[in-house]
């Protein structure tokens, strides 16, 4: 296995960013809502994803921060394991209107369903900031609604790198999820079981990140276990190494590695490779 190089160029610098998976109760179990990206985006187009994105000047405002509850910075920057207690709540506001924009789903106090959706339409057609909009309905954005999973590094060789803080959170059941035909062309339920059958059969692209996380949730039979287990620990930090493996290509995690691994152990549960197999990534251990 050999570690792609970075061409003698050096590594771009990975933008802040921040994913929310929602969960719902299912019965059994329960479900996640996923993204189809847009065929024409530059990053990962076409794939099931959950709603995220980067970091925006604008989330960090100290009017908009303001009107967070439920973390205080230096609580936000423990709950993600920051340093910088305005950037780590700022994240979280990140979260919070991303999962809007893509989702349609606002976790926050005073959340109306009723008046949501055409402040979403506003906010996507970009007549309307999301902080104009959260002062405009006098909301409470809930910080303590995300329950911190995971952080992955785009490894260097990509062009294009975030520094993604993956959060769970319950999904309000008065509120009606749905992708919102701009950035996101698909949206759906899926029980982590079903999106990964979906992703073995080649019906659905699921990226590395993505995949991982689907996986962790099989071990949990109800939503209650998954956020209790998330809310236990710190958040893993996990840093893939993009290589070569034979005739084609991996990603590498950690442990088990020859060589070239960021982790000296295991930092995130599950198989420490993935496999590109025609055209899809399939989690594997080495033999």
């Amino acid at each position: 296995m050999i570690e792609i190089g970075k061409s003698g160029r050096d590594a771009v610098v990975p933008r802040d960013s921040a994913t929310v998976i929602l969960l719902r109760e299912e019965e059994p179990g329960f479900s996640v809502f996923m993204v189809r990206r847009h065929a024409k985006s530059g990053f990962m187009a076409g794939a099931y994803v959950f709603p995220g994105g980067t970091l925006d000047a604008a989330d960090r405002t100290p009017s908009l921060l303001a009107r967070v509850a439920g973390r205080a910075p230096d609580e936000a920057a423990r709950a993600i394991a920051e340093d910088d207690g305005e950037r780590a709540l700022a994240l979280h506001v990140a979260a919070l209107r991303e999962t809007f924009e893509e989702a349609g789903v606002l976790l926050a106090d005073g959340a109306d369903p009723a008046t949501l959706e055409d402040a979403r339409r506003r906010l996507v057609r970009g007549e309307l900031s999301f902080e104009a909009l959260v002062t405009e309905l006098d909301l409470r954005l809930r910080a303590d609604a995300l329950t911190p999973l995971s952080r992955w590094v785009t490894p260097e060789v990509e062009p294009r790198r975030y520094d993604a803080r993956f959060f769970l959170a319950r999904a309000p059941r008065e509120q009606r999820a749905m992708h919102d035909r701009v950035e996101v062309t698909a949206g759906e339920w899926l029980r982590p079981s079903d999106a990964l059958e979906r992703g073995a059969r080649g019906e659905i692209q699921l990226p590395p990140p993505t995949l991982r996380t689907l996986e962790c949730l099989l071990a949990f039979t109800t939503l209650e276990q998954a956020l209790e287990d998330a809310a236990s620990r710190p958040p893993p930090l996990v840093r893939p190494v993009f290589c070569e493996l034979g005739t084609t290509w991996a990603l590498a995690l950690g442990l088990g590695v020859l060589g070239i691994a960021r982790e000296r152990e295991r930092v995130i549960a599950g198989p420490t490779r993935f496999v590109l197999v025609d055209g899809a990534f399939r989690s594997v251990d080495p033999e």
